[in-house]
């Protein structure tokens, strides 16, 4: 639901594409591959790809978390802004869509900088936990099953220094948060997480018009 930013006029989309996002051949060619999938609404847009590298680059992040990683093209965006040492631990439950990405991480370098971890993102980051990794992550991103994103969040900020970032994916929902009468099961549960991390005073947030709504979560 976030392959392009919501309410920009086509004109201005291309406008704030040409000024603000740089693509490797990799990214561009994953995303396009991406594109033609029945899925494709899932792929996040290149604009939100492009601010993802960056944030990882301003917070110097090294370690890092991501929730649902589709066919690849946000973990090949933030891994491009990691330094050499630097780490995805990757959850997913597709063998066949993360299989897309392998090839594209590869080609561009960073398949090292990737650990992919098949299986449901709950026991793997409870793992993580178990592991005594708790408080050593700089970044995550939350982007998978909708129902499960406060268990995400509350793991994720578990294993997050202080000062380390989250960003949760699709929070506006094509809008559809914001409709009354829309009581699906996935927007309930993404009105849950808004209201959950709006209230949580263990963080400072700012909600983004980036996509699909992105909120950032800044651990205090």
């Amino acid at each position: 639901m976030s392959r392009e930013s919501m309410g920009l006029p086509p004109v201005v989309l291309k406008y704030l594409r040409d000024h603000s996002v740089t693509e490797t051949a990799e990214q561009v060619e994953l995303r396009e591959y991406t594109a033609g999938m029945e899925e494709a609404a899932m792929q996040i847009s290149p604009e939100q790809g492009s601010f993802m590298q960056f944030m990882a680059r301003l917070t110097n992040a090294k370690r890092c978390i991501e929730v649902g990683v589709f066919t690849g093209y946000s973990s090949l965006s933030v891994a491009l802004g990691l330094p050499d040492d630097g780490l995805i631990k990757a959850f997913d439950i597709s063998e066949k869509w993360t299989s897309i990405g392998q090839k594209y991480w590869e080609r561009a370098g960073v398949a090292r900088k990737i650990d992919l971890k098949i299986g449901p993102a709950t026991e793997g980051l409870q793992s993580l936990i178990d592991n005594g990794e708790a408080g050593t992550y700089d970044f995550a991103f939350i982007d998978a099953d909708k129902t499960n994103y406060q268990h995400y969040y509350e793991n994720c900020l578990t294993l997050l220094k202080p000062g380390g970032l989250i960003l949760i994916d699709n929070v506006l929902w094509s809008g559809n948060v914001a409709d009354p009468d829309d009581n699906d099961e996935d927007t309930i549960a993404i009105r849950n997480i808004n209201s959950h991390v709006a209230q949580d005073s263990r963080v400072a947030r700012c909600m983004l018009p980036l996509s699909d709504g992105v909120t950032m979560v800044l651990k205090k």
